[in-house]
């Protein structure tokens, strides 16, 4: 199977490798990147053989000019609908990075070219098919807890400080932190849950990471470089690693929320709340949800790999502790990338379908536009 990659970054590669290594025969044809030399340094990091691989510096180019089995789309993220239009067109299997979308006005675009093509599309969203996740959805499924009507769910963020130092506090390029982080979580408990949100309202807040430094500074150019809590002498004393590249999280250009939360209601009339915060760090760092149902709450952390189940009506708790050996996010990236493999063969389903990421990304649009206007926006 011959893959084309448009946008080799770090995830991209990553996945990349793992295709590599997920079944034999898998080949990376060709790489789309504006920055060839950045790219090629990134392929070899993983192990990709850049002496067989083409390279194009125009996406179009490359996928008129190359039979491609599948195409993993891994650009920045306000171009992953332009440049998931063009492999949707030309009916290719695609593994598209989240967010799918950052704009509405991608959305529709995007929405209605999913709808019109043959491409098979798997979605990254690691977090529905982890191990951890794939427990829960048994547990909940069976139907041991009752049917779930209150969902509490968190993502504490011990790494939140790079959406305020590096290319990530541009709004503009990501979407916002909705867009981020809370589409993986929004989608995995739309998974556990098998219904439809109808409604979201949103607030978010800024409250450590903003001041009066100039645009454009970055730590090394700062004259309280050695006392600021988050400039490179602090940081090394803390064990911490750090950027040449790093921008200053108090400088006025950063367009980031430091937490934000959303509630959403279903089509029961169940509700979910959520919450997400970047300035928690180390043994404050949280992600997971809690579960309820009339029966029994469920519960589980990504940080811990722990899952509990507690039961209402007898004195009884279970624990499971998973494997902490697994890749990366709890396995979930293992196993998309073998169901690419299987949807480019035609033997599998998407498991993250675009449909998933659409529902998704139109929640995170919803929530932000909730939280910069104080209302509870529909999701039709």
């Amino acid at each position: 199977m011959n893959i084309g990659i448009i946008g080799l970054g770090e995830r991209s590669s990553w996945i990349a490798s793992l295709l590599l290594q997920a079944e034999q025969g898998v080949n990376i044809r060709a790489i789309a990147d504006r920055d060839a030399e950045r790219a090629k340094s990134k392929a070899n990091a993983r192990s990709i053989d850049t002496e067989s691989a083409i390279f194009y510096s125009d996406a179009d180019e490359m996928l008129d000019n190359e039979r491609l089995d599948g195409v993993v789309i891994g650009t920045r993220c306000s171009l992953h609908t332009t440049m998931a239009l063009k492999a949707l067109k030309r009916n290719i299997p695609l593994f598209l990075e989240k967010p799918v979308a950052t704009t509405m006005d991608d959305w529709h675009l995007l929405n209605e070219a999913g709808a019109a093509s043959g491409s098979d599309v798997v979605v990254s969203f690691p977090l529905r098919v982890s191990s951890l996740v794939t427990l829960a959805k048994e547990i909940v499924d069976s139907g041991k807890l009752g049917t779930i009507e209150h969902v509490q769910a968190v993502n504490n963020v011990p790494y939140g400080i790079g959406y305020f130092q590096s290319w990530y506090r541009d709004a503009e390029e990501t979407g916002g932190l909705f867009l981020q982080k809370a589409t993986h979580d929004f989608d995995y408990i739309n998974h556990l849950l098998g219904i439809r949100p109808v409604r979201i309202c949103a607030m978010k807040s800024k409250q450590i990471f903003k001041g009066d430094r100039q645009a454009g500074l970055s730590c090394k150019q700062c004259e309280e470089n050695q006392t600021c809590p988050e400039g490179h002498e602090m940081k090394r004393a803390r064990g911490e690693s750090v950027s040449d590249n790093s921008m200053c999280c108090f400088a006025v250009d950063g367009d980031n929320e430091d937490s934000g939360s959303a509630l959403i209601q279903y089509e029961t009339g169940m509700h979910v709340s959520y919450s997400q915060n970047f300035f928690a760090r180390r043994g404050a760092a949280a992600r997971g949800a809690r579960l309820l149902g009339y029966k029994g709450t469920l519960e589980f952390d990504w940080y811990t790999n722990k899952l509990k189940v507690f039961m209402h009506h007898a004195a009884r708790v279970e624990k499971y502790d998973l494997n902490t050996d697994e890749g990366g996010h709890g396995g979930g990236d293992e196993v998309l990338a073998k169901n690419f493999i299987r949807v480019m063969q035609g033997r599998e389903a998407s498991v993250a379908p675009l449909d998933a990421g659409l529902l998704s990304a139109l929640m995170c649009l919803k929530a932000k536009q909730s939280a910069e206007t104080n209302a509870f926006l529909s999701l039709d």
